[in-house]
C-alpha cells in the first residue's frame, strides 16, 4: 500500500507539470507552517502582551477569520485574474505581513497584523487548489495529497524550529525571518505557473454567480461535504490552536517536549494525506472521509487522558491524521461544482467553512479560562461525530455530478 503514494508522485514529477506541483506545494509549506508556527509560540506572546488563554485564542481566530474572509475574493479572482498572480501574489504580500506580526509594539497591532497575515495567506487557498486540480485531472486527489502533505511538514517542521529557539532568539525574530523563504517561492510560483488565459466571455455575471453557488449549495452532495469540513474545521482549529499550551500548562510537558509532539501531528497528518489522496482516486471519496473522521472523534476525545509521553505520541499521531480528509474532500467539491465559476464558488464555500471554524480556538480559549480544558476536547469530539454521519451518506462523484446536473 505504501508504495502506491510514492508511484503517483514519482508520476508527477516525469511530466511537464512537475514544477507547477513543486511551486505550488512549496508555497503552502511555508504558508501553513507559518500559521501553525503561531500556537507553538503562544506562551511566550501571552507573555509579552500580558493577556490569557482567551486573549491568545482570539489572535489565532483572527488570522483563521482574516483567512476565511479572503477566500471568497479569492476564488473570484481565480476566475478573472488566474491563479499565476494570486500564488505569487499572495506569497509577496505575506512575506511583509509576517513582519507586521513580528514588529508588533502592541497587542492590538499584534491582532492588525495577525489580520494582515490572514488575509493575504487567503488568496492562496482557493488558486492552490484550482491550479493542481487543473494539472492533474486525472489524479487530483493524490496531487492535492502531495500539495497538502507538503504543507503538514511545514506545519511540523516549522513549529517544532521555533519552539526549539524561541527561549534563545524570541518569537519575534523567528517570524520576522520568514520574509526570506516567502520571498523567494513567491518568485518561484510565478516561474513555475502557467499564466492561464481568461475568456472574458466565459466570465460569469454576480447574478449568475449567485444562481451558481445557490444551486451548489442546495446539491446534497455538497451541503454535506461543505458541514462536515465545517465540523472537523472547527474540531482541529481548537484543537491544534492550544494543543502545545495544553500539554505544557496541564500534561506538565516542557516546551520543548510539546513543539515536537505538535510536528509528530503534522508528520502523521502528511503521511496521512498522501496515502488518502491516492488510495480515494482508487476506491472513492466515502470510505475514506467516514474512516478519517471517526479517527477524529476518538482521538479527541481521548487527549484528556493523556498520561505520559507514549500515550502522547500515539494520540496526537491519531489526531493528525484528520488531515487525510482534505486533499480527499477538496478534490471531491472542486470536482463536482460548476466549471466555469469553480474558483469563485470554490472561494465562496471556502470562506463559509473557515469563517465558522475559526471560532474553535476562541471557544477553546474560553473554556480553558473557565478551568474547562478537558471538557472543551469532548465538544470538539462530539463535533467529529456530526461529521462522521454527514461523510457516511456522501454520494459518490458521478452520482453527485448528476444530481448537480438534473438538480
Amino acid at each position: 500500500m505504501s508504495s502506491r503514494p510514492v508511484s503517483s508522485l514519482s508520476r508527477f514529477l516525469t511530466t511537464r507539470r512537475a514544477w507547477v506541483l513543486v511551486a505550488v506545494a512549496l508555497g503552502w509549506l511555508f504558508v501553513v507552517g507559518a500559521r501553525f508556527l503561531l500556537p507553538a509560540v503562544l506562551p511566550q506572546v501571552k507573555t509579552t502582551f500580558a493577556v490569557g488563554n482567551a486573549g491568545a485564542g482570539l489572535a489565532i481566530s483572527v488570522v483563521w477569520g482574516a483567512y476565511a474572509v479572503m477566500q471568497a475574493p479569492g476564488g473570484i479572482l481565480v476566475d478573472r485574474v488566474g491563479e499565476r498572480l494570486l500564488l505569487a501574489g499572495s506569497l509577496a504580500l505575506t512575506g511583509t505581513a509576517v513582519v507586521v506580526v513580528a514588529v508588533a509594539p502592541t497587542y492590538l497591532v499584534f491582532l492588525v497584523g495577525c489580520a494582515c497575515f490572514g488575509l493575504t495567506t487567503g488568496l492562496y487557498g482557493p488558486a492552490r487548489g484550482t491550479s493542481i486540480s487543473r494539472s492533474f485531472p486525472d489524479n487530483d486527489g493524490a496531487a492535492i495529497g502531495v500539495t497538502l502533505a507538503a504543507g503538514s511538514i511545514g506545519s511540523a517542521v516549522l513549529p517544532f524550529v521555533a519552539g526549539s529557539l524561541v527561549g534563545r532568539v524570541g518569537w519575534r525574530l523567528l517570524l520576522g525571518v520568514l520574509l526570506v523563504p516567502f520571498a523567494v517561492v513567491a518568485v518561484g510560483a510565478w516561474a513555475a505557473v502557467p499564466d492561464r488565459q481568461i475568456d472574458a466571455a466565459e466570465r460569469a455575471t454576480p447574478r449568475e454567480l449567485v444562481g451558481d453557488v445557490g444551486r451548489a449549495i442546495r446539491t446534497p452532495a455538497v451541503a454535506r461535504a461543505v458541514a462536515a469540513v465545517t465540523f472537523l474545521l472547527f474540531a482541529f482549529q481548537g484543537i491544534t490552536a492550544f494543543l502545545p499550551t495544553y500539554l505544557v500548562e496541564v500534561k506538565g510537558f516542557d516546551q520543548a517536549t510539546a513543539t515536537a509532539l505538535f510536528a509528530l501531528l503534522f508528520v502523521s497528518g502528511a503521511g496521512s494525506q498522501l496515502v488518502a489522496g491516492t488510495v480515494a482516486d482508487r476506491i472513492g471519496e466515502r470510505w475514506v472521509l467516514t474512516a478519517t473522521a471517526a479517527v477524529a472523534v476518538m482521538s479527541a476525545a481521548a487527549v484528556p487522558f493523556v498520561d505520559g509521553l507514549l500515550p502522547a505520541v500515539v494520540v496526537v499521531a491519531a489526531v493528525g491524521t484528520r488531515l487525510a480528509m482534505a486533499p480527499v474532500s477538496n478534490a471531491y467539491i472542486i470536482d463536482i461544482l460548476p466549471p466555469s465559476v469553480q474558483g469563485s464558488a470554490w472561494g465562496l464555500l471556502r470562506t463559509g467553512f473557515f469563517l465558522v471554524g475559526a471560532g474553535g480556538s476562541t471557544v477553546v480559549g474560553a473554556f480553558a479560562d473557565r478551568g474547562l480544558f478537558d471538557e472543551a476536547f469532548f465538544v470538539l469530539a462530539a463535533l467529529a461525530a456530526v461529521a462522521t454521519v454527514l461523510y457516511a451518506r456522501l454520494p459518490s462523484r458521478a452520482t453527485a455530478k448528476r444530481d448537480s446536473v438534473t438538480g
